[in-house]
């Protein structure tokens, strides 16, 4: 019995812990850190006119009441293996913060965003102050967008954030 004990406890200790987000290092072409951007987005920026999307918070309150389960019946089919375990239980909350993003759609995009996905057409980095000015003025002057699909959708214009969500097991 004590060497079983000694075995479950050596599987069980493999792993620390598992992060699932948006991980250190991750960054658009541009060198813009993702994590930021995702916190932004999240959480809001009233100063700069960016309202709260909160695809995170929602997804951790929404789900994490489930995930201590989901971990009991992951860690058996395991064999109680901590690594194995927490890398799916990491995938599996991937997936569910993944599928937040993709479900988020209010608050809607403003006018002005609009019309600039229509004009840079998946190319936010091209996107310049002077860009923005005009949209603005364009807006203000009866212009309106004509964008459909992922286009108006918020947080999904390249794809970059999505597909930036990751986990990590750690030691």
């Amino acid at each position: 019995m004590q060497q079983a004990l000694q075995e479950l406890s050596k599987r069980l200790s493999t792993a620390k812990e598992v992060k699932v987000g948006f991980l250190e290092g991750a960054t658009y072409p541009d060198g813009t850190s993702v994590p930021m951007v995702a916190a932004i987005q999240n959480f809001g920026a009233p100063a700069k006119g960016i309202p709260p999307r909160p695809f995170f918070t929602n997804m951790v309150k929404e789900e994490s009441p489930t995930w201590g389960k989901k971990l009991a019946k992951v860690l058996q089919a395991a064999d109680y293996d901590a690594s194995v375990a927490l890398g799916r239980m990491g995938e599996g909350i991937k997936g569910q913060l993944q599928a937040s993003i993709r479900k988020t759609d209010e608050p809607a995009l403003s006018p002005v965003t609009l019309l600039l996905r229509e004009r840079f057409q998946g190319h936010p980095e091209d996107i310049t102050f002077a860009d923005v000015r005009q949209a603005r003025a364009d807006i203000a002057a009866g212009t309106v967008p004509d964008v459909t699909s992922t286009q108006t959708k918020p947080l999904i214009w390249t794809g970059h954030l999505l597909d930036s969500v990751d986990s990590e097991v750690t030691k």
